[in-house]
């Protein structure tokens, strides 16, 4: 090794530069900075470059850990001795230094540091240039396993922060690609640094990181899932003042490039924090935003509706469940919003295709998100979507008829579902749908409607097919029919009209070619009909018979209840014919009397002693009293056995007043006539329909029973083979 090999640097220099020992090295690194002076008090660049030449690449790159060090020492040295005049050198100075960064010697990385730190000292913003270097670096070390190098490292990232602060010079566009990947790092020590980073440049007034929001928001969101709770602190600091900084100005904000950052975030259950702050977000943005989330309806109905369901004693799970709402609330005012703007504009299909683009709904991939939704397990969830199938079917009435035919499968089988606020919120969806005219769901908007067309509007297509379905979906599911059958007939007779309801059944069920279940559906809508609240104005309608209206609803619905006896002889009841309840009854004696038969004449008896048919036992009063009544009650009590629903019916036939029933000869020539509000009623024709279909019940069983003896005999010849 000569002298020459290292000029400018002494062979004693240099040797005392190799030196295992601090302090030796220590002394070399004074006599550099004296040399570097006199070399800058002359303006000497050329022996100053050489001198950095030899520390840059023979020293900080040489297999030996002390030359290394010293190489560090020198180099720190020359910046120090140089002053301002640094900013000429800073490649020279600090390339070989970021070098040694990721040295495997702890001290040469410890060493790196310090120098470069010297270094940022003297030099200032003149390091700028080198900024994304100099992160990288410091990136990479603050995951260092030894505490003295991080120490290190953080005095040099708090120096290099102070001087990014002061700077007005600061390329943020070059440094946000290095940051965008660096967010993505899994290290909570990495993570620490890029969040401290992001929460100084969004401190300085010069620098609008809002504008590179949508380029790091994802990353920000994988750090606030942080297992550290330092991490994540400071992440979540963080996120709330940039919701600030949007809250302020909400014009500069670039909704459309998050949003769907924020609905995939919203969706992970497995960080309640993570979950609520994506969410608040949501909520913020479709408040600040309006019509401009829209667009994006669909993927936030997947963030928000499961959320609904959140049924915790979590504080933040209420939360979560709050702001939820809150949403979801907010999306239904502006769909609204964005329909009376239609309206008011006539804005069509084909109009403005940027502004539809901007503002519309994507109906196909909401109605997607709406029907997968209503499978969900959650009560609160499947309500809150039928309710916004409703709410865009009213809104949004000449779009929405498009989706009809796909969605009405989804609500039939909603149906079935074990819930009632579900079963109920279905119903009423079903009932708007099917109460909207031919003409409205055929015709797009009311200014293609002509004057002879709004006189006279179709009934629903949907209406019978619906009502078809649901007879269908009774005869498949028995249990259905027993469990949620009245529940569900009595909330489509509030909905829509109780009295179209009970005509289209009955239409419906008088060509029903399975016999048993048309009697057994005309025994649930007889109950109904006897039985309930909601029907009360039908019942009295049918009671009284006093208008051409009311008598063809009797016939209409006696046509169909003859598929069952008692429910027949119930309906004759209930229309005071009692004159054609006596001709019924005494049909009974040819009708085959079983277990079934007899039960249902015991609840009938019930019936008559409940208050509906208080108008009943009150005519047993009259005087003279009704034959017809008279024989029609006791002809109930002899086709009962001697149970209890019979001597409740003869107590009550008891209780007549022996003089009423005295029938002397005068009595017997009066034959009371038929009351004039019936007279347009033709009961012989009704006798006979009465008769026929009984007739063909006798031979529906008769072919029942020919089907089970030969399917018996099948059954014993495959066992004897």
């Amino acid at each position: 090794m000569s002298e020459k090999d290292y000029a400018p640097l002494s062979l004693a220099c240099v040797k005392t530069l190799h030196d295992k020992l601090y302090e030796k090295r220590k002394i070399a690194a004074l006599e550099i900075e004296k040399m570097v002076k006199e070399f800058a008090a002359v303006d000497n660049t050329v022996q100053i470059k050489k001198l950095l030449k030899v520390l840059g690449e023979d020293f900080a790159t040489s297999q030996n850990p002390h030359v290394r060090k010293g190489g560090l020492l020198g180099l720190a040295a020359t910046s120090i001795a140089l002053g301002k005049q640094t900013s000429q050198y800073t490649d020279e100075l600090i390339k070989p230094i970021l070098a040694c960064f990721q040295d495997a010697d702890l001290r040469v990385r410890y060493y790196a540091c310090e120098s470069l730190y010297n270094v940022v000292k003297v030099a200032r913003s003149a390091v700028l240039p080198h900024f994304s270097a100099i992160f990288n670096a410091l990136n990479k070390i603050s995951t260092d396993p030894e505490q003295s190098v991080k120490n290190a490292s953080e005095l040099l990232d708090r120096l290099l922060k102070d001087i990014v602060t002061e700077s007005t010079s600061f390329d943020l566009d070059g440094f946000m690609p290095l940051l965008r990947e660096r967010i993505f790092t899994k290290s909570s020590f990495a993570r620490q640094f890029v969040i401290s980073w992001i929460s100084v440049l969004d401190a300085v007034p010069d620098i609008d990181l809002i504008i590179y929001l949508p380029e790091i928001l994802d990353g920000l969101f994988k750090i606030l899932n942080d297992p550290s709770l330092e991490v994540k602190k400071m992440c979540e600091t963080v996120l709330g003042e940039f919701l600030r900084s949007i809250k302020k100005d909400p014009s500069r904000v670039n909704y459309g490039s998050m949003i769907n950052i924020l609905i995939t975030h919203a969706q992970d259950k497995c960080d309640d924090v993570v979950q609520l702050t994506a969410i608040t977000w949501i909520k913020e943005f479709v408040q600040l935003s309006g019509p401009l989330m829209l667009p994006y309806m669909s993927g936030i109905f997947t963030a928000v509706l499961p959320c609904l369901a959140y049924d915790s004693d979590s504080r933040r799970m209420t939360d979560i469940k709050e702001t939820a709402t809150a949403v979801n609330y907010t999306m239904l005012k502006l769909v609204a919003l964005r329909a009376d703007d239609i309206n008011i504009s006539g804005r069509t299909d084909v109009g403005d295709a940027e502004f539809d683009k901007k503002y519309d709904l994507d109906l196909p991939s909401v109605v997607d998100v709406l029907t997968q939704f209503l499978l969900h397990n959650s009560v609160q969830t499947k309500v809150a979507v039928l309710r916004w199938i409703h709410h865009l079917y009213t809104t949004l009435p000449h779009k929405m008829c498009v989706y009809i035919d796909l969605l009405f499968p989804v609500l039939q089988r909603t149906l079935s579902d074990p819930a009632d606020e579900v079963v109920q919120q279905c119903l009423v969806v079903i009932a708007e749908v099917i109460s909207t005219p031919k003409l409205q769901i055929e015709d797009s908007y009311q200014d293609a409607q002509t004057d002879e067309d709004r006189k006279f509007r179709l009934p629903s297509p949907y209406y019978s097919k619906f009502v078809i379905s649901l007879l269908q979906s009774f005869s498949a599911d028995p249990a259905l029919l027993e469990e949620r059958g009245s529940f569900i007939i009595r909330q489509l007779c509030v909905l829509l009209n109780a009295e179209d309801i009970y005509r289209t059944l009955a239409q419906i069920l008088l060509n029903e070619p399975n016999l048993k279940f048309a009697g057994l559906m005309v025994e649930h809508l007889n109950f109904i009909l006897l039985t309930s609240s909601e029907l009360f104005e039908m019942r009295t309608k049918l009671k009284d018979l006093n208008t051409s209206e009311s008598c063809t609803l009797f016939c209409c619905l006696y046509q169909t209840w003859c598929h069952n006896p008692v429910a027949t002889v119930a309906l004759c009841l209930l229309t005071q014919c009692y004159n054609h309840v006596c001709d019924l009854i005494m049909l009974f004696g040819s009708l085959e009397v079983t277990k079934t038969l007899l039960t249902e004449i015991d609840k009938l008896v019930r019936l008559i002693e409940s208050p509906i048919f208080a108008y009943l036992r009150l005519e047993l009063l009259k005087v003279p009293a009704d034959e017809c009544l008279v024989r029609a009650l006791y002809g109930l009590l002899m086709l009962l056995p001697q149970t209890e629903a019979f001597q409740i019916l003869q107590t009550r036939l008891s209780c007549i007043p022996s003089l009423h029933l005295h029938c002397d000869k005068r009595n017997q020539t009066e034959i009371k006539p038929v009351p004039a509000r019936m007279r347009n009623i033709d009961f012989q024709k009704l006798l006979e329909i009465f008769k026929q279909v009984q007739e063909s019940h006798k031979e529906y069983k008769k072919v029942l029973r020919a089907k089970e003896i030969s399917s018996l005999d099948k059954d014993i010849n495959n066992i004897e083979i």
